[in-house]
């Protein structure tokens, strides 16, 4: 007897769709954020970890405008949403520079895997936080009787 594939496929297709889109996006912010941060460790401006948080921040703002157009299709207006996307964003930029501080100056790891390592970490937090708090949709606010 075959399993369900296709039944559980269908079931999840608009998750992984999401999921899919919102790597993408990240993809894109990656980008930004290890030019950044690539830019200001190798002309000395600043340390890893300050270069990353600085990135972090130019990476955000990229997330923010691709995320809530593409991935989530929020239903909230910008005023709803973005104080919850920049206070998931908040909790990411303290991990991001918590993991990158352990990475680099505990550990002895290279500053752009240690970017990278974080930032596949703390993916895992943002995905959930953006999907269920930030972008979620808008519930409407039940009728007085």
């Amino acid at each position: 007897m075959p399993l369900p594939f296709g039944h559980i496929l269908s079931q999840y297709r608009p998750l992984l769709i999401q999921l899919a889109t919102f790597l993408g996006v990240g993809f894109t912010a990656l980008l930004f954020h290890f030019l950044v941060l690539s830019a200001l460790v190798e002309w000395e401006v600043v340390g890893p970890v300050s270069a990353s948080l600085v990135g972090f921040v130019v990476g955000s703002c990229v997330t923010y405008t691709l995320n809530s157009r593409f991935t989530f299709k929020s239903t909230r207006s910008h005023a709803g949403a973005m104080p919850r996307y920049f206070a998931v964003a908040g909790v990411a930029f303290v991990l991001n520079g918590v993991l990158m501080d352990v990475f680099v100056h505990r550990l002895g790891v290279f500053y752009l895997l240690a970017q990278f390592l974080t930032s596949a970490l703390v993916l895992c937090w943002t995905f959930t936080g953006y999907r269920v708090w930030a972008f979620a949709e808008k519930r409407p606010r039940p009728e007085a009787s």
